[in-house]
C-alpha cells in the first residue's frame, strides 16, 4: 500500500489512537484567541489535568477562535494550547473535530501533534460504544447570512486564497472581519433556538444510525445530554468558554462537567446520565 506507506512516512510523532479508551473527555467550543487569556490558562490546567480525568480526550471544534494550518507558521496565539495538546497526546489518545472557526488543521495536528484530525466528522471506540463528533455548523441551521457565510469560509478555493496571505497580513484581517461574522452566540433566543433545532437533527441522526450509541455535537455552545435510547445518547458539552464546561463518556454514561483548578471534578446537578 504505497499510500499508507508515504501517509506514515510524513508522520513525526506516532498515533496512539490504537490505545483503547474507556473514559473519554470531550470539551469543545473554547475560541482561543489574542484576548482570551483567561480562558486559555483555565484550558491549559485542564490539559494538564487530563490524564488524571480520562484516558481519552475529544474536541468537538470551535478550539479556536480562529486557527490556519500554514505550511511554516503557527498562528502565535494557538502556540501554548497546541504545545499542550502536543504534551497530553505522548500520554493518551487524543481526537480533534474541525469547526467552522478552525477547520483548516490538515495536515499540522497528525504530523506535528500526534493529534487523529478529522475536518467535519470523527468516530471513537469507547468501551465498545461507538462515539460519533461532529460540530454541527451548517446542519440544522436556517439559511440567510449564516448559512451563506459557512459555505464560503469551507469552500476550498477560500483556504487556498487565504494561504496566499502572508499571516501578518492574513490573521489581523480575521481579527478585524471576525465579530462582523456571528451567527448570534451572544442572543440568548438565537442560541434556544440553534440548540433546539440541533437535538432534533441529533435525534433524527440516531434513529437513522442504530450503529451510532453516543452523538457529540458542539456549536450552540448550549450544554446537552439527552437519552435516545436505552444506552444511547446525544452530547453537546457546552462551550468551554463559559465556565470550563465539559463532558465525560464511558462505558455506560455520558455527564457534563464543570472544570475548575482548585477543585475536584464533579457531575453537574440535575444533569442526566
Amino acid at each position: 500500500m504505497p499510500h499508507a506507506r508515504a501517509f506514515a512516512s510524513r508522520i513525526r510523532r506516532p498515533l496512539p489512537c490504537a490505545v483503547p479508551v474507556t473514559r473519554l473527555l470531550v470539551l469543545a467550543d473554547a475560541h482561543i484567541g489574542p484576548a482570551t487569556h483567561s480562558t486559555e490558562q483555565s484550558l491549559l490546567a485542564f490539559l494538564d489535568a487530563v490524564p488524571d480525568l480520562g484516558d481519552g480526550l475529544l474536541i468537538v471544534g470551535d478550539l479556536f477562535d480562529f486557527w490556519f494550518s500554514y505550511r511554516r507558521a503557527i498562528p502565535r496565539h494557538a502556540f501554548r494550547v497546541a504545545a499542550g495538546l502536543s504534551a497530553v497526546s505522548r500520554r493518551l489518545p487524543v481526537f480533534l473535530v474541525g469547526g467552522n472557526h478552525d477547520r483548516w488543521g490538515t495536515p499540522f495536528w497528525a504530523e506535528e501533534v500526534g493529534i487523529r484530525y478529522a475536518p467535519r466528522s470523527l468516530d471513537v471506540d469507547v468501551a465498545g460504544r461507538k462515539v460519533r463528533a461532529i460540530h454541527g455548523d451548517g446542519l440544522a441551521e436556517r439559511g440567510g447570512k449564516v448559512g451563506l457565510v459557512h459555505r464560503l469560509v469551507g469552500h476550498p478555493a477560500t483556504s487556498f486564497l487565504f494561504g496566499l496571505l502572508h499571516p501578518d497580513l492574513g490573521l489581523p484581517l480575521v481579527d478585524r472581519i471576525g465579530p462582523r461574522l456571528g451567527d448570534g452566540r451572544n442572543d440568548a433566543a438565537a442560541m434556544a433556538a440553534s440548540a433546539s433545532r440541533q437535538a432534533t437533527w441529533a435525534h433524527e441522526h440516531l434513529r437513522t444510525r442504530p450503529d451510532v450509541d453516543v452523538l457529540v455535537m458542539a456549536h450552540s455552545h448550549v450544554p446537552v445530554v439527552q437519552q435516545h435510547e436505552v444506552r444511547r445518547v446525544y452530547l453537546n458539552p457546552g462551550a468551554w468558554l463559559d465556565g470550563g464546561r465539559y463532558g465525560l463518556i464511558d462505558s455506560a454514561f455520558a455527564e457534563l462537567h464543570r472544570f475548575t483548578p482548585a477543585a475536584p471534578p464533579r457531575p453537574i446537578e440535575g444533569a442526566p446520565r
